[in-house]
């Protein structure tokens, strides 16, 4: 099964970040493992966000509908303004 490639240029500050990543002096052996590398660590985030926000939303999710109260906008922002 042929695998997919994604082609990508990069150049100026971009390309010599990636070259000081990569050879004797970095972490990778080339710029594809430092690339790969960036995207795992990406959607390792990601997921780490999205946990991190559902415990965060848990207890207002569980609330009942009678725990809320209801704010305006300028609630909102004269709250924000004290803090």
């Amino acid at each position: 099964m042929a695998s997919d490639s994604i082609h990508v240029k990069v150049s100026g500050q971009l390309q010599d970040h990636i070259q000081q990543q990569i050879g004797d002096h970095g972490l990778y052996e080339n710029a594809s493992e430092y690339i790969r590398a960036l995207i795992r660590r990406d959607l390792q985030t990601r997921d780490e966000t999205w946990d991190m926000l559902q415990k965060e939303l848990a207890p207002a999710m569980r609330a009942d509908d009678s725990e809320f109260v209801a704010l305006s906008a300028e609630d909102v922002i004269g709250r924000n303004k004290r803090r």
